[in-house]
């Protein structure tokens, strides 16, 4: 029997990425609920698996050469668990290529910009008018980027799901409460219920969901 990967997560977009993975993938999993809104992040055996104080992160009692690693950072949680199973990391060369490019597209650009929209949108303390300028306008533009990519193609990296999909649609599917529009922007509107459709998707989101605060 394959051994349980241990999933540091809340149920947030960032841990959506890697439970839907696990999901996705029929892999075992253990989940241990990293509440960061009590500071879980911070605590000392937390740092010894993620330095950076930030989930999701995993241990994997079989990892290379069959000795346990953990692994922080969703980008390379994702890359890590496509190398596992051979799944959604692309085929050939030029499909991974594509994967890379738009799953490093979401990690320094939609997580990062859509994150700050929600902050200064929804849960910053004080107005600042020109944060929620900034923020909303810029992930306005990458969602038009992500709208012409999938006019070309059924998914993101091409015409199969992959990791870059799951990396993408937890961020995107929050799209009203970064005040954008799908109006003009029909392609990842269809992306977006497409991939909301898939069962892995639908139990890696609602993974402990009822922790998630309105």
């Amino acid at each position: 029997m394959i051994p349980p990967i241990n999933l540091y997560y809340w149920p947030t977009p960032n841990g959506w990425k890697i439970s839907v993975a696990l999901e996705e993938m029929g892999l075992p999993y253990t989940t241990h609920l990293i509440n960061i809104g009590k500071g879980d992040q911070f605590a000392p055996a937390f740092l010894e698996i993620a330095p950076n104080n930030r989930m999701p992160a995993i241990v994997d009692p079989d990892g290379p050469d069959g000795a346990p690693v953990s692994v922080f950072e969703s980008g390379a949680i994702l890359q890590y668990l496509a190398r596992k199973t051979g799944r959604f990391g692309g085929t050939t060369p030029r499909e991974q290529i594509a994967v890379e490019q738009w799953l490093m597209w979401q990690m320094g650009g939609l997580g990062p910009m859509a994150g700050q929209a929600h902050h200064f949108l929804k849960f910053a303390k004080e107005d600042v008018p020109y944060a929620k300028d900034r923020y909303r306008a810029e992930t306005a533009r990458l969602y038009g980027v992500l709208d012409r990519q999938l006019a070309k193609h059924e998914f993101v990296a091409g015409d199969f799901v992959s990791i870059a999909d799951f990396s993408i649609w937890g961020w995107a599917s929050l799209w009203e409460g970064q005040q954008q529009t799908l109006e003009d922007k029909p392609h990842m509107a269809r992306w977006l219920d497409q991939m909301g459709a898939r069962e892995g998707v639908k139990r890696g989101r609602a993974l402990f969901a009822e922790l998630r605060k309105s």
